[in-house]
């Protein structure tokens, strides 16, 4: 039950819904002779199910700090979040704001590259379902040069994401309550060959020369919501900005285990184009 494995049982681990797979049947019918189906198909329906039906959540999981230096300390408040916005009877949730919160951190640069639309020196970044913050300084680890804390400040009548003033900011980004967050497990899973068809190998080579490796990489100092604290194996989520994933069978209470799915968009097809 690997969830690489292209098993019914691994597909079941890795959160792939009953219905996904067999719309899929259903498209690439049946042939009599031997032919190689492009898996993005079926990935595909699996993110079409999941859009529809399952939970958004905000989940971190490559952490750094961000301190809200104008933000009082000790306070906590309430802000709404929407749980589906593919079904609006899913109604919405609380999510818990405070001082320190923890963001991605690929979503700062000190020295960003063109385009680059989130968190920099100077920069105003919305985030999400929350308020407009700036970023003022920078704590860095005096030995690897490592960024370990992000100072900011907010701006409090942009409660929701939007300033009153009419001002644009263009970055969206995504985060968790740093006293609110559960600590986690994520396991990122990819394609388990490195070329599209491993039956077609080079002469003096085998399959095995194509695993690729890269195709389990575990983070285990991720950051989720705290709604997820109590989650039951099976259950299925997006996390906003990352992908639809799954609490698989060695979730325990209070240490949750989440499979990835699938991803929002197909970075593989990216991958093979450069």
């Amino acid at each position: 039950d690997d969830p690489r494995m292209p098993t019914l049982c691994a597909m079941r681990r890795r959160g792939y819904p009953a219905m996904a797979v067999r719309n899929f049947i259903d498209q690439v019918g049946v042939a009599k002779n031997e032919n190689l189906i492009d898996v993005g198909l079926l990935e595909f329906n699996v993110r079409d199910i999941l859009n529809k039906s399952a939970k958004r959540v905000l989940a971190v999981l490559n952490p750094v700090k961000v301190v809200i230096t104008n933000y009082p300390e000790g306070q906590v408040e309430q802000l709404e979040a929407i749980n589906n916005p593919e079904d609006p009877e899913a109604g919405t949730r609380s999510l818990p704001f405070s001082r320190e919160l923890y963001i991605e951190q690929d979503d700062f640069r000190e020295v960003p590259p063109p385009k680059y639309f989130r968190l920099t020196p100077g920069r105003e970044v919305r985030l999400r379902y929350g308020y407009i913050i700036k970023c003022e300084d920078v704590v860095k680890d005096p030995q690897t040069g490592e960024v370990t804390e992000i100072h900011c400040t907010y701006d409090p009548e942009t409660r929701g994401g939007y300033a009153p003033d009419g001002r644009k900011v263009q970055g969206t980004i995504h985060w968790v309550s740093a006293s609110h967050a559960v600590n986690a497990e994520v396991r990122m899973y990819d394609r388990l060959f490195t070329v599209e068809n491993a039956k077609k190998v080079d002469e003096n080579k085998t399959y095995l020369d194509y695993v690729n490796p890269e195709s389990l990489k575990i983070l285990t100092n991720c950051k989720v919501e705290l709604s997820l604290v109590n989650v039951v194996s099976g259950e299925q989520f997006q996390f906003e900005r990352k992908g639809f994933f799954c609490a698989d069978i060695d979730t325990k209470p209070g240490t949750p285990v989440f499979n990835l799915t699938v991803s929002l968009r197909d970075s593989w097809a990216k991958i093979e184009k450069k």
